[in-house]
């Protein structure tokens, strides 16, 4: 596992491309085969995907989290982004489909995962630091009505689809789920803000040959990324954190940090963005 270090405000608005690129995006977790993580500076989340092959993939140890076994003081959430699969936790197993999510409290040793008989699981995995115990418990993809927002006439009418929240599963710190664009729409949190007490980190999926033109930075003095299919852009507290597509997309959201309070949010008015 690699950790992520983030450079501050000022550092950042100074980065060229390639090394804001490198400060900010993470590419590279989807690998058949393989359980990937990147830790990073953002109130302790890890990042990362699970691609089981023929054979399942086991939830590994790592060193990097100063504990006996990864979920040992740790919370998981997973979000199946492939084909129907499977995430076995001790002696249950859990049937995952498209879009289904899976949420992992604390104190769970042995967690396993493995393809359907369509094969082509594609499992993203977010992690938080958790201080009690919460149930595991599946969020079902098709019981989850969404709650539609933005409008068609600004280009960013959308549907937010909360998986782990307060009003959901319930856990530590740990807040997830998925945004879908409705077709037409390009802008995805327009007008931004920023979290001045949370991170996040954004998963981009479904572009295609397609990408997102991310923005980020202090709103006074915006950066950009441009952003492929299944990269992360990861957004520290200070920065707003919003795109617009050459295509349809839809994007994961996680969050940790002080509270899970969804509208805790500090608007960014256009009239303000630099």
């Amino acid at each position: 596992m690699n950790f992520h270090p983030l450079p501050g405000p000022a550092e950042a608005g100074a980065l060229g491309t390639e090394k804001l690129r490198d400060a900010f995006l993470v590419g590279g977790l989807f690998r058949l085969g393989e359980v990937t993580f990147r830790y990073t500076g953002l109130d302790r989340m890890i990042a990362g995907a699970a691609l089981p092959g023929p054979a399942p993939l086991r939830l590994p140890d790592c060193a990097e989290t100063g504990t006996a076994f990864f979920l040992e003081r740790r919370e998981l959430g997973i979000l199946n982004l492939g084909a129907p699969g499977v995430v076995e936790v001790g002696a249950a197993r859990h049937e995952l489909g498209t879009l289904d999510c899976l949420y992992v409290g604390r104190g769970e040793r042995d967690v396993a995962f493995a393809n359907g008989a369509a094969g082509a699981a594609q499992f993203y995995l977010v992690s938080a630091p958790a201080h009690a115990a919460h149930p595991t418990a599946v969020a079902r993809r098709a019981a989850l009505a969404g709650d539609p927002i933005g409008s068609a006439a600004t280009a960013n009418r959308r549907r937010i689809t909360k998986c782990i929240h307060p009003g959901g599963i319930a856990s530590c710190q740990l807040v997830m789920g998925f945004t879908e664009l409705e077709a037409g729409s390009v802008w995805n949190t327009m007008p931004p803000h920023t979290h001045g007490r949370r991170s996040e980190i954004y998963l981009y999926f479904d572009l295609g040959e397609q990408r997102v033109v991310h923005l980020m930075g202090e709103p006074a003095a915006t950066r950009h990324l441009i952003v492929g299919d299944r990269e992360a852009v990861l957004s520290p507290p200070w920065s707003i954190h919003c795109g617009a597509g050459t295509g349809s997309y839809r994007f994961v959201w996680a969050m940790a940090g002080e509270n899970q309070e969804f509208s805790d949010m500090d608007p960014a008015p256009l009239a303000i963005l630099r």
